[in-house]
């Protein structure tokens, strides 16, 4: 069986491989990224690589730090957290991107780290835009940037991958954004949730590099780990045409490299060469989780949301509602580039923004900025009466200048509309292309003149069976278990999040021992918890367990109360990271769950099951009520990880 896109790089990236191992889905891999990225958070990993005992940057030439979130705040604090933060690059010889560069990932294009056919990941949700230009990008967590400055690795386990079909081309008016809106509003039942998505189909050569990247941008929202398309003439064209702006613009204030001397180390000639005669694709009999068709011409320009990304509004059908907005934001990550600023300009040309009405703009980068204003579409937007920002993330994630207050409503070209994040609970946010929101700021509600065409939205879901193993027996390390056994405890609930696991009224209490974390787990959730569960014990949990903030310790209170493992149907993604990084297994078994429900319901929120479950790592088996179900194999990588308890000491005993 050949091997998709997915399953190819993290190959190439895999460390620790047994001979002759194919990398596939579900496995847990050691990877040493080409690149990881950090920004302002990079002010959090410093303390944790500090007391992990690393004392130097394994790697210097893999690092990538950047400022970018909270640009807009001149405070003597921040300045000072700003301040150090350079310092650190500087003394470990790091690149580094100061304060009005632009917003890291759009750097992580512009100059190259995000190049095609590579792995790279960053300590930021959005790190999925890098598949825009054919790399797989991957959101990892503090404890993993750390991990990887000390050593150049950390973990992950392959995800499922869903084949994304786009054929047909979009009709004119219709955007990049259009398409992701409608990718998340139509298929809004978790259909890509914690898979990595691979894009094909006839439709993408009509797709500019530009709407590729908004598209893989927003998969984060849609639930993926990674959205990457391939690499092909639009991906060449858009490089090449990049490089030679960089050879005419010259190398100022890019960091160095080792073949740097006269040259851009990563955007140049030879090194587009090498992509181009060794491009890689996936195999034709490749395997995939499930595949989605989209047609393209069926797309017309919607809205999104209040508040969800799930809920999509026909432009032609929001119109008709005179919806009032008071703000109107084309900034961020998604949708702040050129092409972006372009287009909302030539929208407002001549005209002026609603009176009560605040439109903010801001680019990508300092270097997209330069250009707008080189050719004057800068300048239209402020005539209109556009509030400048500065290159940065700012309002889309609620920091700076032009939040949305309680009662208002805003029209957003970002990528989040979650309820509070763009400021107020007590206000609305939608989500559209930068067409709809300079137009909505044109008019005063959200709008679109000149669009009046509707369409049915044409798409398909097929699900395929699980591949067949081989039966080949899975390598176990020493001091790893080869079978746990342990009394099933189940909790229905979908969805439980992390405030249900661990209260958040207890996560910034440092002193917090282990003993009383334990005495308040699931505290929330079900108050009996704690005085069901025995030592030992194994938890089955419901569908996206760990769901809500990134918070270690609903990972950590469960394994400190004496529980073995935690199963579910299907975890949040950043939850399993923050269990395993804490030698705390998370195992899916999607069908053991869905049995469950249908033998003990819903009626008790914890239930003492009686059954006895047994897993068999080396057979990748888990056995309960004597049935048997398939799970991932637990490989080396993990293993290690349980062995010594955790990433951190992972990391102390491969530097000591």
């Amino acid at each position: 069986m050949g091997q998709n896109i997915i399953e190819k790089i993290a190959q190439k990236y895999a460390v620790g491989l047994d001979e002759g191992q194919k990398v596939r889905c579900g496995d847990y891999i050691s990877i040493q990224p080409a690149y990881v990225m950090t920004h302002d958070n990079t002010g959090a990993v410093i303390p944790k690589f500090k007391a992990i005992g690393a004392s130097c940057i394994a790697f210097s030439r893999q690092v990538v730090i950047t400022l970018d979130h909270n640009v807009q705040d001149t405070s003597e604090k921040n300045l000072q957290k700003y301040a150090n933060i350079e310092m650190f690059a500087r003394e470990n010889g790091v690149d580094f991107y100061p304060a009005g560069r632009g917003i890291g990932h759009q750097i992580m294009c512009e100059e190259g780290y995000a190049w095609p056919g590579t792995m790279v990941v960053a300590s930021d949700s959005h790190s999925n835009m890098y598949g825009g230009l054919g790399c797989l990008g991957t959101p990892i967590v503090r404890t993993d940037a750390a991990a990887i400055w000390a050593t150049g690795r950390t973990w992950w386990q392959v995800p499922p991958v869903a084949r994304v079909v786009l054929n047909g081309k979009l009709r004119p008016g219709v955007t990049g954004k259009d398409v992701i809106i409608s990718l998340c509003g139509f298929f809004n039942h978790d259909e890509v949730l914690n898979h990595a998505v691979e894009f094909a189909g006839d439709g993408l050569l009509s797709l500019s590099l530009n709407e590729r990247l908004t598209i893989a941008n927003m998969t984060t929202e849609w639930g993926a780990l990674a959205g990457v398309f391939p690499v092909d003439n639009v991906t060449v064209v858009w490089l090449g045409a990049r490089i030679e702006y960089i050879r005419k613009r010259g190398l100022a204030g890019v960091p160095s490299d080792e073949d740097g001397r006269g040259k851009h180390p990563r955007m140049n000639e030879k090194h587009l060469e090498e992509l181009v005669t060794n491009r890689k694709s996936s195999d034709p009999d490749a395997s995939y989780a499930r595949e989605l068709t989209l047609d393209l011409a069926s797309v017309v320009p919607h809205v999104s949301g209040p508040d969800t990304v799930k809920v999509m509004t026909p432009i032609t059908e929001i119109r008709k509602k005179k919806v009032k907005i008071d703000k109107a934001y084309l900034v961020s990550c998604v949708n702040s580039r050129k092409e972006d600023l372009v287009a909302a300009a030539s929208v407002v040309k001549g005209l002026k923004v609603a009176k009560g009405v605040a439109f903010y703009i801001a680019a990508a980068s300092s270097e997209v900025q330069a250009e707008v204003e080189k050719e004057g579409h800068w300048q239209t937007l402020i005539e209109a009466g556009a509030i400048p920002l500065p290159p940065g993330c700012g309002p889309c994630i609620g920091l700076g200048e032009g939040l949305l207050k309680d009662g208002e409503v805003g029209i957003s070209a970002t990528n989040r509309n979650f309820k509070g994040r763009m400021g107020s609970k007590n206000a609305q946010a939608y989500l559209a292309s930068p067409e709809i929101v300079a137009a909505s700021a044109i008019t005063g509600y959200i709008d679109m003149p000149d669009f009046d065409e509707v369409a049915t939205i044409k798409g398909s879901v097929k699900v395929f069976d699980e591949p067949s193993v081989t039966g080949d027996k899975i390598r176990i390390i020493e001091g790893f278990k080869e079978k746990v056994t342990g009394e099933l405890i189940f909790c229905h609930k979908d969805n439980l999040n992390t405030d249900g696991i661990y209260p958040g009224k207890y996560t910034y209490l440092d002193e917090f021992t282990p003993q009383q974390q334990a005495e308040v787990v699931m505290e929330n959730y079900d108050p009996e918890f704690k005085d069901i569960v025995n030592h030992g014990d194994i938890l089955a949990g419901g569908f996206n367990f760990g769901t809500g903030s990134s918070r270690e310790q609903a990972a950590t209170a469960l394994k400190y109360r004496g529980l073995q493992m935690v199963i579910a149907g299907s975890f949040n993604e950043t939850y399993k990271r923050n269990a395993l990084n804490n030698g705390f297994l998370a195992i899916e078994a999607p069908q053991l769950v869905i049995d469950l429900k249908e033998k003990f319901g819903d009626s008790k929120l914890t239930v003492k099951t009686g059954i006895i479950a047994t897993i068999d790592f080396t057979r990748a088996v888990l056995t309960a009520d004597d049935k048997e179900y398939k799970i991932s194999p637990v490989g080396v990588a993990a293993q290690e990880l349980i062995v010594v308890d955790g990433l951190e000491n992972w990391v102390k005993n491969k530097i000591s």
